[in-house]
Order: C-alpha cells, then sequence, then structure tokens
C-alpha cells in the first residue's frame, strides 16, 4: 500500500509536468480518478445548469461512483503514464 501510495504521489506530480495539455475528455477522467482516489464517492450536491464545468467535473466523479480507492489510484497512475 505504501508502494501505490508512493505511485499515486508521484502520477499526481506528473500530472503537472505533462508535456502536452491532455484534451477535455481525459482531463475530467484525470479529475474525477483523482477525487475518487482521495475522498471516496461524490457525495456533493450536482452543481447547477450555469455552472457547465462545474457540472463535468461532478459527473466525471460521479461515473467513479463504487470504485475503491486503490482502484482509482491504480487507474490514475496507468492514465498519466499513458500520457507521459
Amino acid at each position: 500500500m505504501a508502494d501505490l501510495n508512493a505511485d499515486f504521489e508521484a502520477a499526481v506530480a506528473n500530472s503537472k509536468k505533462l508535456s502536452q495539455r491532455p484534451d477535455n475528455a481525459t482531463l475530467l477522467k484525470i479529475y474525477g480518478l483523482y477525487k475518487q482516489a482521495t475522498i471516496g464517492d461524490n457525495a456533493e450536491k450536482k452543481p447547477g445548469f450555469g455552472d457547465m464545468i462545474g457540472r463535468a467535473k461532478w459527473d466525471a466523479w460521479n461515473g467513479l461512483k463504487g470504485t475503491g480507492s486503490e482502484d482509482a489510484k491504480k487507474q490514475y497512475i496507468e492514465l498519466i503514464q499513458s500520457l507521459s
């Protein structure tokens, strides 16, 4: 588990140093996986129609409901490695 956490932290740091900015769909996946890995299932209220970015982020995170923290960390690490 300590290795997974260290790998996850390294992936978070690497996500800020990607050579190219990922497309919006990939950025939303990164966001959702990060939130699921660090917080767990989304329990926040869905943003209103006026907040399109907030809604997209909420949907990305909420779509991962039920995914365990370890699984989300592994998926996050794999995704960042594939983009590096």
